[in-house]
């Protein structure tokens, strides 16, 4: 606690001193651009990883970046999500998960969570499709390695909870308003990118228009050959696909795994 009294004094003194017209400027309300949903994990900071000022990002945060179907509880989140669409007319969402999250470890081992934690047990219901999924396509696989499967996936399952809202419905019938699937690597600073034509994790700058590209985006060192096929059919269930030709900046930069083994997660289950 000391520290952080230490920490609004310097804020005070230094940061809002020197941006004080910004601060008189937000106080009279706010714009933000995109609603920004991750977990609540401490070593996620949305403002920090996107390099977002103060009133761009308008954000839910909590256990596992789980959003609960239209209807299923009437927690805070559906009620964020009506009035940053309707009220605050933001046209973009992204939903962000990341590595090492301990929800996702919980959800492998959800029965155990029963009676320790019942409340969490409860709250990883939500991420029920996440968890049978994985445990229909990936049962052969354990550890890490499910692990890194479980995060991707339950991006993508909250995706498909986000779309039973009524309001997320129709902006995206009528085409104003945008979704986006991002995985951040917590031991890189990476983001990853769902690319849902590609099947694949991309890294972001490859889903702006040419006319949106800035030269910086694209002279990365951080860029690799390696493109991993993430497929999923319309049930969200794991196949193999046809490989797509192999483009700079497309990898999933899972530094535990040899190229081979994480292509043969990505690509899906086809053992038999």
């Amino acid at each position: 606690m000391k520290k952080l009294i230490k920490g609004l004094r310097e804020f005070k003194s230094s940061y809002f001193s020197a941006n004080e017209e910004l601060f008189e400027q937000l106080s009279h309300g706010q714009k933000p651009r995109v609603l920004f949903i991750t977990c609540s994990d401490s070593r996620i900071d949305p403002n920090l990883i996107t390099q977002a000022g103060l009133g761009e990002l308008f954000v839910i945060r909590n256990a596992g970046n789980i959003i609960p179907p239209f209807g299923a509880t009437n927690g805070g989140e559906g009620a964020t999500i009506e009035y940053a669409i309707q009220a605050l007319d933001i046209q973009q969402i992204i939903v962000c998960g990341h590595s090492h999250c301990g929800a996702m470890k919980g959800l492998m081992k959800l029965d155990s969570l029963r009676v320790e934690m019942p409340l969490v047990h409860d709250w990883l219901k939500y991420a029920e499709a996440t968890r049978r999924l994985v445990k229909d396509n990936y049962s052969h696989y354990e550890g890490e390695e499910l692990l890194e499967v479980i995060i991707a996936e339950n991006v993508l399952t909250q995706i498909e909870n986000l779309r039973t809202y009524p309001v997320i419905h129709s902006k995206l019938h009528q085409g104003q308003l945008s979704i986006y699937a991002w995985i951040y690597q917590i031991e890189t600073g990476e983001i990853l990118a769902y690319d849902p034509e590609k099947h694949a994790y991309v890294l972001p700058q490859n889903q702006l228009l040419p006319s949106e590209i800035d030269e910086t985006l694209v002279s990365s060192p951080l860029a690799s050959n390696v493109e991993i096929h993430f497929t999923k059919t319309q049930q969200r269930a794991f196949q193999s696909s046809q490989e797509s030709p192999i483009s700079t900046h497309e990898w999933f930069p899972m530094t535990v795994l040899s190229p081979e083994q994480m292509e043969r997660i990505y690509r899906g289950s086809t053992r038999k």
